[in-house]
């Protein structure tokens, strides 16, 4: 990169002054009638000064560019992620596990990819799916659900959620239906058509003979407590990109 910089720094620079006239052609076109060198024009020189400027310039920013990579190269080191989604409880296998080279930010606790031995055999902590860095407390006795959050278990019918929700998931949770009639539903229960909460997946267990699927959700504890009121059939599972669902 340094190279090319260079070579149009002289490109641009050590370029042959404008002819003067016609008795300038030839060989000997930069001597002058005593053959002496002809002294180069300041016009000339006035022409060459922003090409030797923009020169520099290009020096500074190739090199610049040239230690940024390079240090960035050089900053990401190898640490493990989950090759597969894993829910709370899950004995961690070797097969659960791959090396990705990360630049990590300063104070982001992450697990070395050369310390699998460590995890390989412990619970998961909470659940995560594929692709997520494995960090420290994500190992070990289960942290869900954390403090202000909790865990609310939803039936879901075919057609209500995607079949491809995993542990891990963010979701938002939407009420489909009016949940409460009558002047005797409270304010709580009366849950128009489009109310929503985010939540991540914490498990899924297997439709059962009414073919519903019960999803296990995890999400603050006010809205754990207003999705409990929601009858079931009324709500749809909606799959958001990875960490959206906090």
């Amino acid at each position: 990169m340094v190279e090319l910089c260079l070579e149009e720094i002289v490109t641009h620079t050590y370029t042959t002054p404008p002819e003067t006239g016609p008795e300038m052609s030839g060989s000997a076109a930069w001597l002058g009638q005593k053959g002496k060198p002809t002294p180069v024009p300041r016009a000339w020189r006035r022409h060459r000064l922003p090409y030797l400027v923009a020169g520099v310039l290009l020096v500074v920013v190739c090199v610049g560019g040239a230690v940024w990579w390079t240090t960035t190269i050089q900053d990401r080191v190898p640490m493990l992620a989950l090759a597969k989604p894993v829910t709370v409880g899950h004995v961690l296998t070797r097969a659960d596990l791959r090396s990705v080279d990360v630049s990590a930010a300063p104070g982001v606790a992450l697990i070395p990819a050369d310390q699998v031995a460590s995890v390989v055999g412990r619970p998961m902590a909470t659940s995560l799916g594929p692709g997520a860095l494995l960090a420290p407390d994500a190992v070990g006795s289960a942290v869900i659900p954390a403090v202000g959050r909790a865990v609310v278990a939803v039936g879901v019918k075919p057609g209500q959620f995607p079949p491809e929700l995993t542990a891990g998931a963010s979701v938002t949770v939407v009420v489909t239906a009016a949940t409460g009639t009558g002047t005797s539903a409270t304010t709580a229960q009366r849950r128009g058509p489009g109310t929503s909460w985010h939540a991540t997946i914490v498990g899924v267990a297997p439709a059962g003979a009414d073919q519903s699927t019960v999803v296990s959700l995890d999400l603050d504890a006010g809205a754990a407590s207003q999705l409990a009121q929601v009858p079931a059939g009324q709500l749809a599972l909606v799959m958001q990109p990875a960490g959206g669902g906090r």
